[in-house]
């Protein structure tokens, strides 16, 4: 199994299973299994990866699509874990689970539910259990 990941094929959103082989790939649609080759690339290299989950991570909770938000799950003050159900958002017909980037404590939440937002502004933020205080004066 490989990595899951939401393509948009023609307007239709998919969930692909996407497998990374020797300059091949192979993606598994609805249990059919594709193989894809790019002609002329170089091997898409899994030490890169590796080495930018290594950086810390924000705390700034987003969604890359404009929506609706449907539910927010947690209030100001919770403590959550990475991966951790923040809210649901609308977009496109389908209703997407925005998670938790990091484990701490939900510090602000800057929507409310039936809200309609636009793509990439901060939705709520979780402070870290690394984060430096904040400077209250």
């Amino acid at each position: 199994m490989g990595e899951i990941r939401k393509v948009i094929v023609d307007g239709v959103e998919f969930e692909v299973d996407i497998e990374v082989g020797d300059g091949s790939y192979k993606a598994t649609v609805e249990g059919q299994t594709f193989e894809i080759s790019i002609p002329n690339t170089a091997p898409v290299s899994s030490k890169r990866k590796r080495d930018s989950s290594r950086g810390k991570k924000s705390g700034v909770i987003s969604a890359n699509i404009p929506g609706k938000i449907v539910t927010i799950d947690v209030a100001v003050g919770d403590v959550v874990e990475e991966g951790h159900v923040i809210l649901i958002l609308e977009a496109m017909k389908m209703q997407n689970e925005i998670v938790a980037p990091i484990a701490g404590i939900v510090e602000s939440i800057n929507c409310v539910e039936g809200q309609s937002i636009e793509a990439n502004i901060p939705l709520a933020v979780i402070k870290g259990p690394d984060d430096p205080p904040q400077d209250e004066g």
